[in-house]
Formats: C-alpha cells, sequence, structure tokens
C-alpha cells in the first residue's frame, strides 16, 4: 500500500469503501459455512480498521471544520457497525440470524458510504472545502493501517470499542 496509489485521505476512505462493498457482494453469493466465516472475518478486519482510521485521525481532523452533528453522526453510526462486528466475530455461520447481521451491516454500512460520499454535501464533499491537508491525514492513515494489518495479522485485532453509544449489561 503505498501513498503513490491513493491521491489523498478522501480517496483512500473511497477505496476501502469498495472493497468493503466487494466483500459483501461475495459473502451474499458464498455457499457453506467455512467461506462465510473467511468472508465475515474479514469484512470485520476491514471495518475494524476502517473505523479505526477515520475516527482516531479524520475526523478529529474534520472537527469544528464540517457540519459536526455529521460527524457526531458518523460515530454513533460506527457504534451500531461494531456492535454487530463484535456479535459476527464471537458467532458462526451456524448461529440464528448470523446471515441476518451480516445483511444488516452491510446496509448500515451502505447508508454510512452514502453519507459520507454523498456529491456536495457529503462529508468528504465538505472536507474538500476545508484546509485540513488530506495528503498528511492519508499519509498517517497509511501508517496506522499497515500496524493495524500487521496486527490483525498477528496478535489480532481488539474486540471494536464502541465510543457513543453506551451499552447497557444484558
Amino acid at each position: 500500500m503505498a501513498a503513490e496509489e491513493f491521491t489523498d485521505a478522501i480517496a483512500l476512505l473511497k477505496a476501502d469503501h469498495r472493497k468493503v462493498e466487494g466483500l459483501f457482494e461475495k459473502y451474499e453469493s458464498a455457499k457453506g459455512d467455512d467461506a462465510k466465516k473467511k468472508l465475515s472475518h474479514q469484512i470485520c478486519i476491514e471495518l475494524k480498521i476502517h473505523t479505526t482510521l477515520e475516527e482516531e485521525i479524520f475526523y478529529p481532523a474534520l472537527r469544528g471544520k464540517i457540519d459536526d452533528d455529521m460527524l457526531d453522526e458518523a460515530y454513533v453510526e460506527h457504534d451500531g457497525a461494531k456492535v454487530l462486528i463484535n456479535d459476527l466475530e464471537a458467532g458462526s455461520p451456524a448461529d440464528d440470524y448470523y446471515d441476518a447481521k451480516v445483511t444488516v451491516l452491510s446496509e448500515e454500512i451502505k447508508h454510512h458510504v452514502g453519507e459520507e460520499e454523498m456529491p456536495s454535501e457529503g462529508m468528504f464533499a465538505q472536507a474538500r472545502k476545508t484546509d485540513v491537508d488530506l495528503v498528511a491525514l492519508r499519509d498517517a492513515m497509511l501508517q496506522l493501517k499497515a500496524e493495524l494489518l500487521e496486527q490483525s495479522e498477528g496478535a489480532g485485532l481488539p474486540a471494536a470499542k464502541p465510543t457513543a453509544v453506551n451499552l447497557q449489561p444484558a
């Protein structure tokens, strides 16, 4: 993953979006629990890394420079996804509702991506109108992404931690 592959942070995030969309499509046509588990695990890793990049680097850089309500909603949308991600990682395609959870996660992600990528008023369009250095953000995001990918292949990534939603114990 070289910086030259992506013109800026938004190009990197959009590439992540396309990759996850492709994984969801593969899941829909996957046959067998092993194939489904492998794909759902890959989806979960990609989403954990992507949300970390956005929450630790991209969103903080935009705070106060774009619609803060949009940023707040993005954090809450991430938290909804994190709940499903953790549930999928702890479960198996043989479990009740597993496929439904993957479908709902896919729908949540499509909605979230649509809000980020919406022409003229979406988060990315707003970000382009700011003085934020999107190339410097890309470089920081690529460095963190490389570290997280290495961790995912080694010890593994920890469970996704919601930041805006207070989960109540069962």
